[in-house]
This record gives structure tokens, sequence and C-alpha cells, in this order.
């Protein structure tokens, strides 16, 4: 009788050990407990810890409370200016309320990401390219306000969505190569035609300063050329100016302007239009102008005229000759 006794107690013991083995539960500290009593939904919902459920009656189960990271995958759009391209973003949510986690959604991670990608293809299809590529923090809030309406209903919580790259095609890529090189050569063009203007007004203001004082457009050319001699090179080209001429004009003697002014030109033509009359020469002149020597000056270009012999003269007052052959007369009869 005492053995009987023993056993049973053996038994039930065992038999309680496997209960509790069965019953027995242990919920994480990111985790929540959601029972379903014979398919039931059992109110409230159990905190970590542990915990226990009726064995073949209860099920527990456990919905992950972390904020899950979970990439889209890239989507091909045309924008509103018809550009195709082609994007991918990642979202963050979390669960906030498990029990509809699960009743309310089949599979709450597939349906946010179906609805992230159909999100994702709207927002590419109501957007510009430069927005896109410009404006993402606009469009990551749109995303994320179409993404997190209907995820309430889930009890999922849409915590960020951001666009992680956008992809475009080579041709398009070359185009807005082409535009930026564009806009850089014309700020550099503006900066380069301001650079001209403020130069050209400090020069202004140079030559009215030096074109009080000519020496200092002569000190100004010195220091030009030093520099240019200061390269070593081979050939020195020295410019001329023309205001240093007018300096030189003006240092002139007035005389010698006046005479200079008021000689006739040689090629002057008379108003009748006959051509103007030589200038008289000297005979003195002319003949020192045609190379003959001066008085007192040996020629030593000349023969000596006394070893050439003498030719008569021929008196010029003599009359000329008849060349008219005279008269044969006839010989008279004897």
């Amino acid at each position: 009788m005492v053995e009987e006794l023993v056993i049973a107690v053996i038994a039930a013991v065992c038999a309680c050990g496997l209960y509790a083995m069965a019953a027995a539960r242990v919920v994480r500290q990111y985790e929540r407990g959601v029972v379903f009593r014979l398919g039931r939904l059992q109110e409230g919902v159990r905190g970590p810890g542990f915990t226990t459920i009726l064995p073949f009656v209860d099920k527990l189960h456990k919905v992950n409370l972390q904020i899950v990271t979970m990439p889209v995958p890239a989507q091909d759009g045309i924008t509103r200016d018809n550009v195709t391209v082609r994007v991918d973003a990642v979202i963050y949510f979390k669960v906030v309320d498990a029990a509809d986690a699960l009743v309310r959604v089949e599979d709450y991670r597939f349906a946010v990401s179906q609805m992230a990608q159909t999100s994702l293809r709207s927002i590419i299809g109501k957007s510009d390219l430069d927005d896109l590529l410009s404006n993402r923090e606009k469009l990551n809030q749109g995303l994320e306000l179409m993404i997190d309406s209907p995820a309430i209903g889930w009890g999922v919580q849409i915590d960020r969505v951001e666009i992680k790259d956008v992809s475009l095609p080579e041709t398009m890529k070359r185009s807005m190569a082409r535009q930026a090189e564009a806009d850089r050569e014309r700020r550099a063009r503006v900066i380069n035609a301001d650079a001209e203007l403020q130069a050209s007004k400090k020069l202004a203001e140079a030559a009215k300063q030096m074109s009080g004082q000519p020496a200092a457009l002569q000190l100004r050319l010195l220091q030009t050329v030093v520099a240019v001699a200061a390269e070593k090179n081979s050939t020195l080209v020295l410019p001329f100016p023309v205001e240093l001429l007018r300096f030189l004009e003006r240092a002139t003697p007035a005389e010698a302007v006046q005479a200079v002014q008021a000689a006739p030109s040689p090629s002057a033509d008379q108003p009748d239009g006959s051509p103007a009359p030589a200038p008289a020469i000297e005979p003195e002149t002319a003949a020192t102008e045609a190379g003959a020597p001066e008085a007192g000056a040996p020629d030593l270009a000349a023969p000596d005229l006394a070893a050439r012999p003498k030719v008569p003269s021929v008196p010029t007052s003599a009359a000329p000759l008849d060349e008219t052959p005279p008269k044969r007369q006839d010989a008279q009869p004897v």
C-alpha cells in the first residue's frame, strides 16, 4: 500500500513538472506576448519576463518591438519632367501594438515593404528631377506620410524613410555635366569681366594722374623695360608711347615748328590744276648739290688739263658756209 502511494506521488510530481514545462514561457525585454486561447485573442499583452499559458489550449505569439531596418528595392520610374530614374530607399519602422500587428494584417513586414515600394514609385512620378537630387528632405517627409497613413491601422509606426540613391541614365549625366560646365564658364566670364572693369577704372585713374607729369610716363616705361629685361630674352620690344612724342613736340622750339609749317610742299599743285613750279635754285647751291667741289678745294677726280692737246677753236662770228655749189660758167667761143 505504501509502495503504491509513493508511486502515485512520484507520478503526480512528474505530471506537474511536465505541465509546468509545457505552460512556462519567457518573454524577452524587447518582445511582447499575444495569447490566443482556442483561437480567440485574450485581453492584455504579456509583458517581458516569466509567464504561463494553458498547454494545448493557449498559444503564445511573441512580437518584436525593436526598430526594423528594411531596404526598399530600387524602383524605376519617370519623373514629372519625363526623365527616367532608378531610386532606392530604406525605411525604419517599429511595432507599437502587438495585437493589431498580428490580427489586422497577415504579415506586417511584407505589407510595409510593398507599401514602401508603391509610395516610392508614386513620389517619383510626382516630383521633378531637381527635387530628387537637391530637395530630398521634403521628399522623405512626403514618403513617410504616405507609408505611415495605412500603417497606423496595422499597429506599426514608421520612424523614418530615407532615399539612398538616384541613378540617372548616362546621357542625362553627360547633359548635366555640360550644364554644370556651362554655368561654371558663365561665372568665370562674369568674374573676368568684372576684373577687367575694375582694372580699366584703375588704369584710367593712373593715366589721369600721369597726364599732368609726362616724366612719370617715362619712368613707367623704364620700369616696364626693366621687368621685360629680367626674363633675359634675346629680343626686347620697346614700346614708344604717343604721349612721349607729344611731350617732345611741346619741347621743340616754336620757331622751328612755324618754319616747317610755312615751307610749301613740293608735291602740292596750284589752284588752277597745273603743277607747282619748282623752287629756284642758286647756281652755287646747284653746283654744290651736283657734286661740284667747293672753292679752294682740289679736285682729285679731274685729270691734268695741261697734258691734253689744244684744239683750235672755231670763231663763232664767221658766216656760215654756203652749201650750194657754184654754177659752172660756159666757155666763150673763140
